[in-house]
């Protein structure tokens, strides 16, 4: 009977190196660990978690006369799960919301539930799932499966997750877990040919305007506010244009208001695009995933609904148009376009929420057994926004430095300036006035008129306000009224400047 089942999964799904090597670090502590042990086990999304774990089912129901339990927490993954499971030759029967009891328990060695359902069944006493030797519990970051510990008390617990690190600090997966099995890293599944490669831009992103909630990530309002403005979706329809043109595009936004937004700005563009999100019906879901998968250059502006349980290998370019404090839902993002297929070895993401310098590139080597034990130190050494936006590089625009140029070099190391000053003993304001005397230099050469130089001062704000932000980290203190007081001390100082340049540059005018 065990060798009919082998043949039919290797038909249906052929097991990896990497796959075979952990299933069995997996039965080592299932054979091996004292009872009631509870074992996490971390693979990438892309790296087969469900395959993996049809297999533990398929092998752990062959090796055993107790039954397993696998627990989701979407309708979506149940579906996918069972389906899985049935391709690996196990029997099984979804507990979903329509079943209230089971008389035909003995006829399942195996139960597919999400986990709310199960709780709920459990809870009303109408059924009692006998003989349970494995629990295995798919997406265990969600940590929600705590409820149900009592009701299996004597089984072996599975956790398995692309990031072990709980969505709610208060109950960090160490307190539940005993310990944590690291599978393959995104580096190596790239270089093994299992996932596609990132190739990831990051757009620099204000974000201290966003304020943080209670669930520790930034609030859909700040985000709301931040990301419909025009000069943000004008950045987003940039980043599009200049990376993405032509391409299957995913774009995931923090708030239902954003994705609205970017729909509309997309189609006065004149691009074809869709928008989805939780409130669709699942027949609009239906129909938006059907046209995104036919058609090769959609784009598909989200919230939240797609970062589990939906696969479209076609996907192309991941859009975070969106910041985010939960290193899960980071990966979980950039993760749907890791698919590979025949002539897609490689995707874009394009970062408009600092997430990168956050996190560190998706493909990163990350330390997950420290994460798993020590998940507060990781957390509170996350680089915070105004440590990231410290180092922004300010780039001038193409269509600005084209106004200037007639100078050669527009740029202004602050920093680097700031140390000579230093070394000849010099006050830290000099750093401002030779910055000054550079801009009124490049406004004053450029222009025919003292009205057009100083309309052209005003064109440098972004430039100054770098400056500024530069010069301030340079003082040991300096608050944020005083930021405030030089840029507006800068300006008036800068028009000042200009007009006794501009009357410098008539006086030496030969007649």
């Amino acid at each position: 009977m065990s060798q009919t089942l082998e043949i039919q999964r290797e038909d249906k799904k052929e097991l990896y190196a990497y796959q075979k090597g952990d299933i069995d670090a997996i039965f080592d502590r299932l054979d091996n660990a004292p009872p009631k042990h509870h074992l996490l086990y971390q693979l990438p999304t892309g790296g087969g978690k469900t395959v993996i774990f049809s297999e533990i089912v398929r092998r752990y129901l062959s090796n055993n006369d107790k039954k397993v339990v696998v627990l989701t927490h979407r309708i979506e993954l149940c579906k996918q799960t069972s389906k899985m499971l049935t391709g690996f030759g196990v029997t099984n029967k979804i507990i979903n919301s329509k079943v209230k009891e089971l008389p035909d328990q003995n006829d399942f060695s195996c139960f597919v539930a999400m986990v709310e359902t199960l709780k709920n069944r459990i809870n009303d006493e109408k059924l009692h799932l006998d003989n349970i030797g494995l629990v295995i519990i798919d997406e265990a970051h969600y940590n929600s499966f705590r409820k149900l510990l009592n009701s299996f008390k004597n089984a072996f617990i599975l956790g398995v997750t692309a990031t072990p690190l709980s969505s709610n600090i208060k109950l960090p997966m160490h307190q539940s877990y005993h310990e944590l099995i690291v599978g393959d890293t995104i580096g190596s599944l790239i270089e093994k040919g299992f996932l596609a490669k990132a190739t990831t831009y990051s757009y620099d992103v204000g974000l201290t305007s966003l304020k943080v909630g209670i669930n520790g990530d930034y609030t859909v309002k700040s985000s709301d506010d931040l990301y419909t403005n025009t000069l943000m979706q004008e950045k987003l329809l940039h980043a599009y244009t200049e990376r993405s043109l032509g391409k299957k595009t995913l774009i995931f936004n923090n708030g239902i208001h954003t994705s609205l937004y970017v729909y509309e700005t997309f189609r006065e563009a004149g691009y074809d695009i869709r928008h989805l999100d939780n409130t669709s019906s699942s027949e609009e879901r239906k129909d938006i995933l059907q046209w995104f998968k036919k058609t090769p250059d959609a784009i598909l502006t989200s919230v939240g609904i797609l970062t589990t349980g939906f696969d479209e290998p076609t996907v192309e370019t991941i859009i975070l148009n969106r910041a985010t404090k939960s290193l899960t839902l980071y990966f979980q993002m950039i993760g749907r376009g890791s698919r590979k297929l025949p002539g897609k070895d490689e995707f874009t993401v394009i970062d408009l929420g600092n997430n990168a310098a956050r996190f560190g590139l998706w493909s990163d080597p990350v330390n997950w057994q420290h994460i798993f034990k020590s998940p507060e130190f990781y957390l509170e050494n996350l680089r915070d926004d105004h440590e990231i936006e410290m180092f922004f590089k300010y780039s001038m625009p193409p269509e600005l430095r084209a106004k200037f140029s007639k100078t050669a070099d527009v740029s202004f190391d602050v920093d680097e300036e700031h140390k000579l000053i230093i070394k000849q003993n010099l006050r830290s304001k000099v750093v401002l006035d030779k910055s000054l005397d550079q801009h009124a230099s490049m406004c004053v050469d450029n222009t025919e008129t003292l009205q057009e130089a100083k309309m052209l001062a005003r064109e440098l704000e972004d430039d100054i306000e770098d400056r500024i932000k530069r010069y301030s980290k340079c003082l040991s203190q300096c608050s944020k009224n005083y930021r405030e007081w030089l840029v507006d001390d800068y300006k008036q100082r800068l028009t000042l400047l200009i007009g006794k340049k501009y009357r410098e540059k008539i006086m030496n005018e030969p007649d």
